[in-house]
């Protein structure tokens, strides 16, 4: 009888265990999805089983992502301040475009956001399947058991996030982490955005999610058309003038002197734009309401408004020093080629 009744507390105190033991809210573990990755930077290919035992982060970002962008100060920070004490940051790279499907496209921008941990490349959607996840950026906090504690999708809440991280390594560790979190002032692009004077949404140009064009006639699919200037931009219309190419995902300009015209209303106006399919580079100029943007330029443009599209990425053409209020945005390229694809506002 005594013996049954030590076997029966045993039991007892194991399921209780159990019962207590905080679930996934991911599954059971998402984690084995990692093996899905199509390419690896600053690593080698990472498994769930070397991750055992590790406090993990896993940032879902796109490198024209301004959202996840502007979270990406956060997640270095956190990387380096907790690396010795047995945190893993990885970031998964899921494409939004075709072309940041693109190795070397990735590495660029791996390298001029200053990212050190390691990034997986999920070109086939296979980790973010394994996550179940919807959203740019989104942010996994996975425990030492693998099970997935925590998830924060967009931007802001950072303090939260961190005090996470210190629970869940206080929990792996067994021993208090310090209180204090992370400052980060972003630069440029990474800067925070006034969300409470944005009034334009994200807009795609390709013709597959397009919306608010009002250049007469409306988009031509996958054929050259010349386009004309809308007579009159209403809050968030935006046209084309000039020879373009409009397929699902990009316009394309197919002879020079081509613009885009956008009315907004917000402090940072972003545009994703590529070079010409060969590589060539792409000179611009931009004006707000007509006139050279002064003070008023982006991180991509000068005084005047001049620039150059080198890259596949995201450009910062319009940074507003005063007060806020709608504006007519345009774009001229001197060169034929040039790749657009979505606005994005801060």
């Amino acid at each position: 009888m005594a013996v049954a009744a030590v076997l029966i507390s045993l039991a007892l105190g194991s399921s209780l265990s159990e019962a207590q033991e905080p679930p996934s809210i991911v599954g059971s573990s998402p984690l084995p999805g990692l093996a899905g990755a199509t390419d690896w930077i600053n690593s080698k290919p990472l498994t769930a089983k070397e991750l055992k035992g590790k406090v993990v982060l896993v940032d879902f970002w796109d490198y024209s992502c301004i959202n996840c962008i502007r979270a990406i100060p956060y997640i270095r920070a956190w990387a380096d301040k907790y690396k010795d004490s047995g945190l893993v940051v990885i970031g998964v790279h899921t494409p939004e475009f075709d072309v940041e499907k693109q190795l070397p496209n990735v590495q660029k921008a791996v390298q001029k956001f200053g990212i050190t941990y390691p990034v997986a490349l999920d070109n086939n959607y296979a980790i973010w399947n394994a996550f179940h996840n919807q959203y740019w950026p989104a942010h996994y906090f996975i425990d030492a058991k693998g099970k997935v504690r925590y998830e924060h999708f967009g931007e802001g809440e950072y303090d939260q996030s961190e005090r996470w991280i210190q629970e869940l390594l206080k929990e792996a560790n067994a021993k208090q982490m310090p209180a204090s979190l992370v400052s980060v002032h972003g630069q440029g692009a990474q800067a925070a955005a006034d969300m409470s004077d944005v009034r334009s949404p994200e807009t795609y140009i390709g013709y597959s999610r397009a919306q608010h064009f009002v250049s007469p006639g409306g988009i031509k699919r996958d054929a050259e058309q010349l386009y004309i200037a809308p007579s009159h931009l209403q809050l968030n219309d935006w046209g084309l003038t000039g020879d373009w190419l409009d397929h699902g995902q990009v316009a394309v300009l197919r002879s020079p002197g081509g613009k885009i015209l956008f009315r907004f209303h917000a402090r940072d106006l972003h545009l994703v734009l590529g070079p010409s399919a060969d590589g060539k580079p792409i000179r611009f100029r931009v004006t707000i309401d007509g006139q050279a943007p002064g003070e008023n330029h982006g991180d991509d443009t000068d005084a005047q408004g001049n620039g150059v599209v080198k890259d596949h990425r995201l450009y910062q053409l319009v940074r507003q020093k005063g007060s806020i209020t709608d504006h007519t945005f345009a774009i001229e390229f001197e060169d034929p080629g040039v790749q657009a694809f979505s606005f994005t506002f801060g």
